[in-house]
């Protein structure tokens, strides 16, 4: 029994001493230098802007950037621009396409911004708002989300119909509400 009563000590001292043994041999060196790196600088976001500004083209911008920044770095609104058609307090994401309309848009709540859709390239003939009665394939194609493959059955839709608002764009297979939402105010159904 005395023998029990002191290996129950001794186990407890004996693993105190080697854990003791184990925190020095790992202790790091006194005035030893540590090494801080710095915190990793975002990368910039990259915008294409087009439509009405005075210089339309790809921009670097810082991350958090809002519509305004774009417009901005783009020097700016050009003569016949439809400023009220776009939320300038809007966030920007890496890879935004923002259409600026010119006049005759309607004023909008959202930006006209494509969110990381691949658009076919603007020609700079066409002229916003698209009257979708009369426009061709390539004028309809400019329109943010609409591809060769929905602007043809936009074309095929109208061969026998005619659109009186805008709106029944919808009814065109492929088009929903959110395509109409970043289209409506670049496009128009009378003169």
């Amino acid at each position: 029994m005395d023998k029990t009563w002191w290996t129950l000590p001794l186990g407890v001292l004996l693993g105190l001493l080697c854990a003791g043994l184990v925190m020095l041999a790992t202790k790091p060196e006194r005035n030893a230098s540590v090494l801080l790196r710095p915190q990793p600088t975002p990368a910039p976001m990259v915008i294409d802007i087009d439509g009405k500004v005075r210089d339309p083209g790809v921009y670097h911008l810082p991350v958090n950037s809002r519509v305004q920044d774009a417009v901005q770095a783009a020097g700016g609104f050009a003569p016949g621009a439809n400023s009220e058609a776009v939320n300038l307090a809007a966030f920007l994401e890496d890879g935004d396409h923002l259409l600026i309309p010119g006049k005759g848009g309607q004023p909008s709540s959202t930006p006209l911004v494509d969110k990381g859709f691949v658009l076919s390239p603007t020609p700079t003939s066409i002229h916003y708002p698209i009257n979708i009665n009369t426009a061709d394939q390539q004028e309809l194609e400019a329109l943010p989300g609409i591809g060769p493959v929905t602007a043809e059955k936009i074309l095929a839709y109208r061969r026998q119909n005619e659109f009186f608002l805008i709106e029944e764009i919808q009814k065109v297979p492929g088009i929903g509400p959110a395509t109409f939402e970043n289209i409506q105010d670049l496009i128009t159904v009378g003169q």
